[in-house]
């Protein structure tokens, strides 16, 4: 076919990720829970019971002592003194004789060193030390979590009408996704057999489909999962072609391990090989194509490539031999990528560029294909831990994913 062309893979290296959530003033130093060795530690919120000063205080000394090459920590809806807002109304239910500083709490954070807080934002962290991978990603963390009526409040929390607009705020080209709360369907289950997870942020996981999607908020929930996206059937919005669940090897003894390298215990590489390129000032490139700032290109695969069983389990592996090289449809004048896509094209698959299917999502992204999921609980059991050995802990969640090698290395 004229105009193919052979794409140069970029330098893969493992980088482990020890994920965990919902540690409730628990930690490596008390003897809660171990943590083993890694190049990221990844923190999904719900560090303490109710945020106060002390905790908070204890929470950052364990984070501060533990080495990894980088820390990225989200707060959680129980860290109520990280939402000044909701503090600021709500405080006195929860610390009438003692109120708690929010700007001295959040400062905790903020100041230190060695941990990267995210609250709604994103970050591009290169690994770089010495004995480390130096790969890079881009991570994305949020705090929110959607309200529950039958509960009493807490902070960072966001009524369901507003879930699309919150999550659409993530970049495309995430590649790794933390958020306190699971998306719907999605280790959510809860022990009444009640999905508590956002229908949004599920939609908005099609979307983005990073590599790595880490969450806590649900105890029972705790556990992995890898989701392979439906990119190619039309008029069906966000639309999954299967999952396969994970069975903890560390469930007595030894590492939770999920392996997403394709190296080890027969484990298929994850099917994501992170396409779609940052733009300008962090932003996506397909909105500065759209913006005028410089030309794009689309990477799209034959049809008889895209979509063959073997394809779809081995694409991150960049193993094709052609691609076609494709200039994006002319950026119109009176539209902006930014605008919001109609009602009947947001999260639609399709053979982009087609007025029929999602092109933001889709267009040179067609390799974001899997996506594994992980609920990172180290609290197995919830308040008030009245039932059978009272608080009960999980192992931290290790994953070991490819990422590429950041340059002038």
């Amino acid at each position: 076919m004229a105009g193919q062309w052979q794409l140069d893979p970029p330098a893969l290296r493992k980088t482990r990720f020890v994920c965990v959530s919902d540690t409730h003033n628990a930690s490596p130093l008390t003897g809660a829970f171990k943590l083993p060795k890694g190049d990221v530690l990844i923190h999904a919120g719900d560090m303490s019971n109710q945020g106060s000063l002390s905790e908070l205080q204890r929470t950052v000394e364990w984070l501060e002592k533990v080495d990894f090459d980088a820390k990225v920590v989200i707060a959680g809806n129980h860290d109520i003194t990280l939402d000044k807002d909701f503090y600021a109304e709500h405080g006195a239910y929860f610390h009438n004789q003692h109120p708690q500083d929010p700007d001295k709490c959040l400062a905790l954070f903020t100041s230190s060193e060695s941990i990267t807080y995210l609250s709604h934002a994103s970050r591009t962290i290169r690994l770089t030390s010495l004995t480390g991978p130096h790969t890079t990603f881009t991570i994305f963390g949020s705090p929110y979590s959607p309200t529950t009526p039958a509960r009493s409040p807490w902070a960072f929390t966001y009524p369901p009408t507003s879930a699309t607009q919150l999550w659409s705020q993530i970049p495309l080209h995430t590649d790794i996704l933390v958020t306190h709360t699971p998306a719907k369907y999605h280790l959510d289950e809860t022990r009444t057999r009640r999905t508590a997870g956002c229908g949004g942020l599920r939609e908005a996981l099609w979307r983005v489909r990073p590599r790595l999607f880490v969450c806590g908020h649900v105890h029972e929930a705790r556990g992995a999962e890898r989701v392979m996206w439906d990119l190619e059937t039309e008029n069906v919005g966000c639309r999954e072609a299967g999952r396969r669940e994970w069975v903890d090897p560390g469930r007595d003894k030894g590492m939770s391990l999920v392996d997403l390298t394709g190296k080890g215990g027969g484990c298929e590489r994850l099917g994501n090989d992170g396409s779609g390129l940052a733009g300008a000032n962090g932003g996506d490139a397909m909105k500065d194509y759209y913006d005028g700032n410089k030309p794009a290109y689309a990477l799209s695969f034959t049809s008889s490539e895209l979509f063959t069983p073997s394809t779809l389990t081995s694409i991150g592996t960049y193993p094709l031999s052609s691609m076609s090289q494709s200039p994006l449809p002319p950026a119109s004048p009176s539209s902006s990528i930014t605008d919001p896509l109609p009602s009947s094209t947001l999260g639609q698959g399709g053979m982009p560029p087609s007025g029929r299917c999602d092109n933001e999502a889709l267009v040179g992204r067609l390799g974001r294909r899997e996506t594994c999921i992980v609920n990172a609980a180290i609290m197995a059991s919830s308040w008030p831990h009245k039932g059978a050995g009272g608080k009960r802990f999980n192992k931290p969640i290790v994953v070991d994913l490819e990422l590429p090698v950041w340059e002038g290395e």
